[in-house]
């Protein structure tokens, strides 16, 4: 299989690499997202070098197949657009429309234009149309901020919609503990891809209600971050490093909305919808918790020369999202979970 050829420079560095990422397709095979654009950031940011930058992006790109961007069809404007809304066809068409639209705005007027409008499908492409959007936000970059929405966009993961009915807790951990009492979720089918998953758990009746479970306030993402990151100490599953990785995105990308309340509902849904995949684990109590964040972990200078050895897209992801959730929240389970997730300390539970 041919692929669009990124020649590596012993000078070039992040810009360079990141030149070529609107070449490529924001998924590829059966709808996989294509991290590259993130991941590169995220290597840049634990220490890689520029040569490192383009040895991984030409390892990942042979790897995973990436495949070119492509061809627009018909165009969209602020009239339209929203015809293209789930439609992955319509990506290309959708970059040019946001283009024009961030170009018009800035990065700061097109969010408010139009985040909240997407907020509801934040699980597009397994909330990694959230990611780049972070990512984007992250460099103040504002080809990749088009490319987020229109990835955003195309991607639109529809899950039920709140129906205003009162909530029932202020704790998201109990959120995800009373998925597995709904007997209906222990019996639908698995996928081979997360958003997949989230949609199946969408369409089932008796999960629609989840959506409002939650009561939101001003410590609201704070609590979603100390469960993501219990729940991925304990487990180290694969859904749950997204819950992790997701909230430090949603972190960067929230002061843009002026609606984070449905932003929250709606990520931790996704997350709520992910836990037959992940087979219902119940979080770790108070006590195990505290003996973990006293156990002796690596420094994280040394956690991030591990992963930026890696050649694994969540390897990257994960550690600099605990680098940066560490500084926020201070917790050490952070740096634990990253020791481990690249191999530095052994299993402790």
């Amino acid at each position: 299989m041919s692929h669009l050829q990124f020649a590596p420079h012993p000078t070039s560095g992040l810009a360079e690499v990141m030149a070529t990422m609107s070449a490529y397709g924001s998924e590829f095979a059966k709808t996989y997202a294509n991290h590259a654009p993130m991941v590169l950031v995220a290597l840049d940011r634990l220490g890689g070098s520029p040569e490192r930058l383009a040895e991984f992006f030409t390892h990942y790109r042979d790897y995973k197949a990436l495949v070119p961007f492509g061809p627009t069809i018909a165009r969209l404007d602020a009239a339209s657009w929203l015809s293209a809304i789930g439609r992955r066809e319509r990506e290309p068409d959708l970059r040019v429309f946001f283009t024009r639209e961030v170009d018009r705005l800035g990065i700061a007027g097109a969010l408010h234009a139009y985040l909240d409008i997407l907020a509801p499908g934040i699980g597009a492409s397994a909330l990694h149309a959230l990611m780049r959007m972070a990512y984007g936000l992250i460099r103040e970059d504002e080809t990749e901020i088009a490319a987020s929405l229109a990835y955003w966009a195309a991607t639109y993961l529809d899950m039920p919609p709140s129906l205003g009915v009162a909530p029932i807790t202020f704790d998201p951990a109990e959120i995800l503990g009373r998925i597995a009492d709904i007997d209906a979720m222990h019996e639908l089918p698995l996928h081979e891809l997360l958003w997949q998953n989230m949609a199946e758990s969408g369409r089932l009746p008796e999960f629609a209600p989840v959506i409002d479970w939650l009561a939101v306030d001003a410590e609201t993402l704070p609590r979603m971050a100390n469960t993501a990151i219990m729940l991925f100490a304990a487990t180290m599953d694969f859904s749950a490093l997204h819950a992790v990785t997701g909230l430090h995105w949603l972190r960067v990308v929230m002061p843009y909305s002026r609606d984070p309340e449905t932003l929250l509902r709606h990520f931790w849904q996704c997350v709520a919808a992910l836990m037959g995949e992940m087979g219902f684990p119940t979080l770790p109590d108070r006590e195990t918790v505290e003996r973990w964040r006293d156990l002796p972990v690596p420094p994280w200078e040394t956690i991030k020369a591990a992963a930026a050895q890696s050649y694994d897209e969540h390897d990257l992801s994960l550690v600099f999202t605990a680098t940066q959730e560490f500084g926020a929240y201070g917790d050490p389970l952070y740096q634990l979970a990253a020791a481990r997730r690249v191999g530095l300390v052994p299993d402790y539970t």
